[in-house]
């Protein structure tokens, strides 16, 4: 399970990557932003089980929910 303790560097590239992209002024990077900061949620959220870190989860559960909001918001606009 080694590669399971290592799981907090890509989800901390990606989280950094997301943030990046959801900065942007185009509404398509945005977009790709929210998705990408989903997929650090999950990876966030998968390393914390692992590490037995619920606070972690419950922050994760609790970011993808505003992800989700994201997405849908910069569809409409």
């Amino acid at each position: 399970m080694e590669w399971l303790n290592a799981l907090q560097w890509p989800a901390m590239v990606v989280s950094f990557a997301a943030a990046w992209l959801v900065g942007s002024q185009k509404k398509r990077k945005r977009n790709w932003g929210f998705w990408v900061f989903l997929l650090g949620n999950i990876l966030w959220a998968t390393w914390g089980f692992h590490d037995k870190a619920y606070a972690l989860i419950f922050l994760q559960l609790s970011l993808a929910t505003l992800n989700i909001r994201g997405v849908l918001k910069n569809r409409n606009s």
